[in-house]
């Protein structure tokens, strides 16, 4: 596996990694095995001291880090400083809260006492994705390492110089050999990982494909996994909505990371009455970013991540076209060096177009008009995916009921979906199963073991 950092703004190819030997994967693996029998016996303070120092050194190397990202998969910088200020705020969340979150749970029992223990289990394993570099190894760096575990990464080829640093981050922090490993591993050897049985719990955030083949994997070897895996999240505008809002986080929602998120807001589905003035408002948005170099402040649409992603971009975009959708903006790339995809919306898109049921990774929106908000639940929930989704009404209680309804593991209301440390995030359907952030993510890769005291005799 080719692990080259290639910058899709110029295409010039950065730094190449070479494959881990088996030797060294063998080495890699039992120190990490050494290290969790040493780090899970430390103190959530002498923890936290770690994780703390870590979010500070990506704060105080905001630039170094940010820089990395933008090189790496060609994000705006200002989204990748973001990006940096988010995972370190997501290293101090699980700092200071993981010792409550893991604190023993008493039962109220008949007699003697009872109670439940969150205890770590091993080393983990995460497969992570190239389009948030740090952010998603945070989500299961920060949870795990607080509960005591320890923690073996296989990052994207594609952001190998992203994954070397954070690497070296958690060596920077004072984190011992083998608390946090990056992996720059072959397909065979992932497989060899996932089915060792040194490893005790497997983490992924990818496609659909990449989850059914790494849960399978697990699956033979009875390890506990969670999959964060694709979306088609729904953009609800009701007639009652604040358009001017409305269109702002349609923008935001589909551009965020020129598109490239699992939850960014991928089908938009409007009521009749506001369809109209809704689409002229999201095109004229649109049209107004502004191509060119990610490190640029005045850049407001980057490139996607590699020419390949925009080629397999295109590809949908075309047989969408060719299945009878019509395209209202865009649908070709920008005639400029890189790999830069318009901004797109299609529409007319029927329940028999491949598209209809599809994910669109990049800055391309599927656009549908419905006639009420229930004929907009119904085809919010007509999706093989339910990642999250976006309700726009002016009446709160009313997108309450509506989120209710709509069949995914996330739903926000006059905002579109994004993340925080504190929430939950997690699919159901074909975006995946278990949580990551808040304190349910740490909650997934620890042994909630019962404790019990009697004083009874046996009958």
């Amino acid at each position: 596996m080719a692990y080259q950092s290639v910058n899709p703004f110029n295409e010039q190819i950065l730094k190449t990694f070479p494959d881990l030997s088996d030797a060294a994967l063998e080495a890699a693996i039992v120190r990490a095995e050494q290290t969790y029998h040493e780090w899970s016996t430390k103190s959530f303070a002498q923890k936290a001291a770690v994780v703390k120092k870590a979010a500070s050194i990506l704060r105080t190397k905001l630039h170094e880090f940010a820089t990395l990202l933008t090189l790496d998969m060609g994000k705006l910088y200002a989204e990748a400083e973001g990006e940096v200020k988010l995972s370190a705020d997501i290293l101090d969340y699980y700092a200071d809260n993981a010792e409550r979150f893991l604190a023993p749970e008493r039962l109220t029992v008949a007699e003697g006492e009872a109670m439940v223990e969150s205890d770590p289990i091993g080393v983990i394993f995460g497969v992570e994705p190239w389009n948030f570099p740090y952010y998603q190894l945070a989500r299961i760096a920060a949870p795990n390492l607080m509960a005591g575990n320890v923690v073996m990464v296989k990052h994207a080829s594609n952001v190998p110089q992203c994954a070397a640093a954070f690497g070296q981050l958690f060596k920077d922090a004072g984190a011992p050999e083998g608390a946090y490993t990056n992996l720059f591993v072959t397909k065979e050897q992932i497989t060899r990982i996932i089915a060792d049985p040194r490893i005790k719990g497997v983490a992924l955030t990818g496609s659909e494909a990449a989850g059914a083949i790494v849960a399978a994997a697990a699956g033979k070897s009875l390890k506990k996994t969670t999959m964060e895996l694709g979306g088609a999240d729904a953009f609800i505008v009701l007639e009652d909505a604040d358009l001017d809002k409305a269109v702002k986080w349609a923008v935001w929602g589909r551009m965020n990371n020129a598109g490239q998120c699992c939850v960014a807001a991928k089908r938009f589905i409007v009521v009749e009455q506001v369809a109209d003035k809704f689409l002229a408002g999201f095109k004229e948005a649109l049209e107004r970013l502004q191509p060119g170099d990610p490190m640029d402040v005045k850049t407001t649409l980057g490139p996607l991540c590699s020419e390949a992603a925009l080629k397999g971009l295109l590809e949908q975009v075309e047989t969408a076209i060719a299945k009878g959708a019509k395209v209202a903006l865009g649908g070709k790339r920008l005639n400029r060096p890189g790999a830069f995809m318009a901004p797109s919306i299609l529409t007319d898109i029927k329940p028999e177009n491949p598209a209809y049921k599809q994910e669109f990774f990049g800055p391309v929106s599927l656009f549908f008009r419905v006639k009420n908000e229930n004929e907009a639940i119904a085809l919010a929930n007509d999706s093989p995916y339910g990642l999250g989704g976006s309700v726009f009404t002016q009446d709160v209680e009313r997108g309450k009921r509506i989120a209710r309804r709509i069949e995914t593991g996330m739903v926000f209301i006059n905002q579109a979906t994004w993340t925080a440390p504190e929430l939950p995030f997690g699919g159901i359907k074909n975006s995946g199963y278990g949580h990551e952030l808040s304190d349910m993510g740490i909650q997934e890769f620890v042994n909630k073991k019962l404790v019990r005291v009697s004083t009874a005799l046996p009958a």
